[in-house]
């Protein structure tokens, strides 16, 4: 079983550190105008076999500087303004690759029947 979970996100090139379950999937980023927050909707097992895992996310505006290793997740506009707020989780160089691996091999057994 799966589920989805709503995480609100910081501002201003601020680090939100997430503890999310391995095999998670983010599917929604969006900016809520009542709330004036950039929100992330991530899909995460329910298994309490897989391991939970700390994420690093950023929201940056347009034009702001960003290291090569961060991997952009989505961008969220402002329905009623020109702000675009681009979410990019914090990768470390080296972690990108073994990162990506992983990343293929628990999406692959989630795919293989149980």
């Amino acid at each position: 079983m799966k589920t989805i979970h709503q995480y609100t996100l910081n501002s201003d090139q601020k680090i939100t550190t997430l503890a999310l379950r391995e095999g998670y999937r983010v599917v929604r980023c969006e900016y809520l105008l009542a709330q004036k927050q950039v929100y992330l909707w991530v899909e995460e097992p329910l298994s309490i076999d897989l391991p939970v895992i700390k994420r690093q996310f950023m929201v940056v505006g347009s034009g702001a500087p960003v290291p090569v290793s961060f991997r952009h997740i989505d961008t969220a506009l402002d329905p009623f303004g020109p702000q675009a707020f681009h979410v990019y989780e914090v990768v470390q160089p080296q972690q990108s690759q073994t990162q990506t691996q992983t990343r293929r091999a628990t999406e692959l057994r989630q795919a293989l029947p149980a």
